[in-house]
């Protein structure tokens, strides 16, 4: 339980120092993929920025809380960011370490260097002021106020992971661990784990642990389109994009949908009972991801994996699921996803929502809010949509700064 109490504590922040700094420029919340893209796309406009990033490097959430086997699900040319692509000595669907490379290298071509170890604690436009007022807490706790025209919000959609309420997880004898937390099945050989969670993630992590001798199971509580990873030659991605430049969303569903049968069977037959929405119009309208296939329903098959209906309760050992039967479990993985952390730090209600925190209008029109506020991959669209929205904002705010950056960047303005 260590990972899940670790992960739910609550953070303390005692203020020790206060200062203020004025950036004429754009200040960009998080040195992920999207904030790295945003900032090289509005260098190459001749606008410089400042990143703040609450972890100690970049692309955090790779770097720090990510599996090892971990891959690109979709091939890299639908994954590169603006103004670079992946070396083509890469494979199709590059590794955990040589998509890191390729930020490091992104990182350095554009001349980024991100402030790390700044935790934002409030971001809140003053009407009285017309600028952005954005409050950090320092390794030390030193608070800083930053004072902007501009102000990008790249924190992304899976800031924080999402932590389920499972009536008797205190009682559970074993480890619960996020995924956030989990690195390979090493430590879980010859155990029966329980995998909450199947999406691609959940799936893989059980496709890891079966690769360690552990004896998996996943939970699957709701309906789940799995799709092969490729099909008729080319990735499945790459082949629905490709569709729909020419056909309807709901043709180019059934098509996937009839040749998914055909190569992966009946997935109902083992407890993976699809959507009555196509994976494409599903993901369009919810967000949610289909699962792309890595080997891992093989293994449900031949009975290497169990699948298992929602969890009731835990007790000791003991998982009680909701069909009424039970099994006995040495570990737990929440394969549960991240979720975004926007509402607990910024002060808006027009882009942002503040029930999920994610922006209101859906993609295309969710990159820009008012008085200078943006955010930039929050399309539910991956790497691809960030990279549209980090070019959308460089236009945007380069725009303003061609009229007005020498201004502002020669006379500070007095702030109270």
């Amino acid at each position: 339980m260590d990972c899940l109490k670790e992960l739910e504590g609550d953070v303390k922040i005692t203020v020790k120092v206060k200062r203020s700094v004025w950036v004429p420029s754009p200040v960009i919340i998080g040195a992920g993929p999207s904030g790295l893209a945003v900032a090289a796309c509005l260098k190459e406009r001749g606008v410089p920025s400042l990143i703040l990033e609450r972890a100690s490097c970049i692309a955090s959430l790779w770097q720090l809380k990510t599996y090892d086997r971990l891959r690109l699900h979709l091939p890299k040319q639908f994954c590169e960011l603006p103004l670079m692509p992946f070396p083509p000595n890469f494979p199709t669907y590059p590794t955990k370490e040589q998509f890191l490379a390729y930020l490091e290298d992104y990182a350095r071509r554009f001349d980024v260097n991100p402030q790390f170890n700044e935790s934002v604690i409030t971001a809140e436009y003053d009407q009285n002021l017309g600028f952005w007022r954005v409050r950090t807490a320092g390794l030390k706790n030193e608070e800083t106020e930053y004072i902007c025209q501009w102000l990008i919000v790249a924190t992304g959609e899976n800031a924080e992971p999402v932590l389920p309420e499972v009536d008797g997880m205190r009682d559970f004898v074993g480890p619960i661990v996020h995924t956030s937390c989990y690195k390979s099945g090493e430590i879980f050989r010859e155990k029966k784990v329980l995998v909450i969670g199947c999406g691609n993630s959940g799936m893989e992590v059980c496709l890891d642990l079966c690769n360690y001798n552990a004896h998996p199971s996943v939970v699957v509580r709701d309906t789940v389109h799995v799709l092969p990873r490729e099909m008729l030659g080319r990735s499945t991605f790459g082949l629905s994009m490709c569709l729909l430049k020419w056909l309807p969303i709901r043709f180019v569903d059934l098509l996937l949908l009839f040749v998914s049968r055909f190569i992966l069977g009946n997935t109902a037959h083992l407890g993976l009972n699809r959507p009555n929405l196509g994976p494409l119009e599903l993901k369009s309208i919810s967000g949610k991801t289909p699962v792309l296939d890595v080997g891992t329903l093989a293994k449900i098959r031949d009975g290497n994996i169990k699948v298992c209906p929602g969890v009731k309760r835990l007790k000791g050992h003991m998982v009680e699921f909701v069909d009424g039967h039970e099994g006995d479990f040495d570990a737990i993985i929440l394969a549960t996803g991240y979720k975004s952390n926007v509402p607990s730090w910024l002060k808006d209600r027009d882009l942002f929502s503040e029930k999920d925190g994610m922006p209101r209008k859906p993609f295309p029109n969710n990159w820009k809010g008012e008085s200078g506020l943006y955010s930039v991959g929050f399309s539910k669209r991956g790497l691809l949509g960030a990279s549209m929205d980090a070019q959308r904002i460089s236009q945007d705010i380069a725009h303003c700064w061609n009229q007005a950056s020498h201004r502002l960047s020669s006379i500070p303005p007095q702030f109270p």
